[in-house]
């Protein structure tokens, strides 16, 4: 689309000009549920507008290189847990573009007594593991036979696992699958919110164990995958490969745009802003938005109080990302897995480290690896007050200790995100009836982030396509 500003360029200074055009849908946000919803509801033959306040779309979602590298800036991967996912790597042109994650990847690795432990890949691997105890193995006997939570009772992950699988389990197993998600804390986060399917588990089978197993038949007959067993998946030119071929198919995408004001007007909407200080004003009969909580809060604030007010109670963790290259003969580890976790009970500084070369090619040139760390979250958000230099010796003193650094990276790059991961605590979901009800009583408005319905990239696809859908029926209406 052509800048807003020049078909006007004869038009006299002191002329005001509002420019603005009408859709079906106006899109606030491009980050990847943004584009992902908005792709939906225009390939049903609706025109979309998508207003960005980043002058480029993908939200933490992009890929750097440097020196022959190729890292990430936030998600290195996304999981093939639904047919919607490959659905839409088609609609969209990039399916050849994508690339699995290697054999490799399948190796997992947790801290353990300050070394790495690789995570069992079988029951009978489980048995042998050194991963966890004798006790803690036997502890999984009683499990089928433990009561279901009860109703009206709100646990988070940490009690919940703890009841269920005993404290080991919690410490070496679930509290770094939890940083690794959510960089949060499993004593804070809800279960309900943020794994309601081990909740369903429990509830309909009485048991995870069982339910585990009699689950998986169920997935099979309807293609889904359990993101315990789904593959991972990046693209040959990195994550932003997905959120740039999802910007190619909307031409109604516009970035640089700050909306500032959400009003209903008859039975649509009038999304009001600038961009580059000239008035931008869109008409449309139903609105997304696809932004983070506190922004979302601060748009509907007029327009939905209630709503307003458990968006902006919802947290969120910062993480810093750092990109480390090393010459492969400075690294004593053989890096042959996807990387590691660290439970928060090894009192370390980071909270887990990428191989990202043995995962996918092209990520490191020849004779060099690339590890990808995560600081920060929940557990250490002080950390992220450093400066990058210091910020990159204390990762590098880790992989001294944890693989055997035995010289300084050639380089490292290094990228902080303040609002990276909402945190689905305690009392989550009630926070989202609120949003749930200003739903049902505004016709046309969505909420639609990863707030809600889950964090990775596989649920925006999928949830995407699901609203989309909800859209184009309100419309129809």
């Amino acid at each position: 689309m052509a800048s807003a500003a020049s078909p006007f360029r004869s038009v006299p200074s002191f002329t005001i000009l509002r420019i603005f055009m009408t859709s079906d849908v106006v899109v606030i946000g491009a980050g990847i549920s943004g584009l992902a919803v908005a792709h939906g509801i225009a390939k049903r033959g609706r025109t979309v507008s998508v207003l960005e306040s980043a002058p480029v779309p993908g939200g933490v979602i992009g890929t750097a290189r440097r020196d022959g590298a190729l890292y990430e800036l936030g998600p290195n991967s996304t999981l093939d847990t639904s047919p919607k996912v490959g659905e839409l790597l088609r609609e969209i042109g990039i399916e050849g573009e994508r690339e699995n994650a290697s054999a490799a990847a399948a190796i997992r690795y947790i801290v353990r007594d300050g070394a790495l432990v690789a995570l069992p890949t079988s029951p009978g691997a489980f048995f042998t593991t050194s991963a966890f105890g004798l006790g803690a193995k036997l502890r999984l006997f009683r499990e089928p036979f433990i009561a279901p939570t009860p109703d009206g009772v709100e646990e988070s992950i940490a009690a919940f696992v703890r009841r269920r699988l005993g404290p080991e389990f919690l410490n070496y197993a679930i509290d770094p699958f939890v940083a690794g998600i959510y960089a949060g804390d499993p004593e804070r986060i809800s279960v309900a919110a943020a794994f309601p399917r081990l909740l369903a588990l429990e509830k309909r089978y009485g048991g995870l164990i069982k339910g585990q197993i009699k689950g998986a038949r169920e997935r099979k007959k309807s293609g889904e995958v359990a993101k315990n067993a789904a593959p991972s998946f990046s693209f040959k030119a990195g994550m932003q490969t997905l959120t740039d071929g999802l910007a190619r198919t909307l031409p109604g995408l516009e970035c640089g745009v700050r909306v500032e004001r959400i009003a209903r007007e008859g039975d649509g909407y009038v999304v009001s802003g600038t961009r580059d200080g000239a008035p931008r004003e869109v008409r449309a009969r139903a609105l997304v938005i696809a932004t983070p909580a506190p922004e979302a809060s601060a748009l509907v604030r007029g327009l939905a109080p209630d709503a307003a007010t458990a968006l902006a109670a919802i947290d969120y963790a910062a993480i810093g990302i750092v990109a480390s290259l090393y010459r492969r003969a400075d690294i004593a580890h053989s890096l042959r897995g996807f990387g590691f976790l660290v439970p928060r009970i090894e009192s370390r500084t980071i909270l887990g480290t990428l191989f990202s070369d043995s995962m996918f090619s092209g990520r490191a040139p020849a004779g060099s690896v690339l590890l990808t760390t995560f600081v920060g979250g929940r557990r250490n958000p002080d950390k992220l007050a450093q400066d990058d230099a210091a910020l990159g010796a204390m990762v590098h003193g880790e992989m001294t200790s944890l693989v055997g650094a035995r010289a300084a990276p050639v380089w490292q790059a290094i990228k902080r995100w303040s609002q990276a991961i909402p945190q689905y605590d305690l009392g989550h979901l009630d926070r989202l009836a609120h949003v749930d009800r200003a739903e049902a009583a505004i016709p046309g408005l969505h909420f639609f982030a990863n707030y809600r319905n889950g964090v990775s990239v596989s649920d925006r696809i999928t949830r995407g396509g699901e609203l989309a859908a909800q859209v184009h029926d309100y419309l129809s209406r």
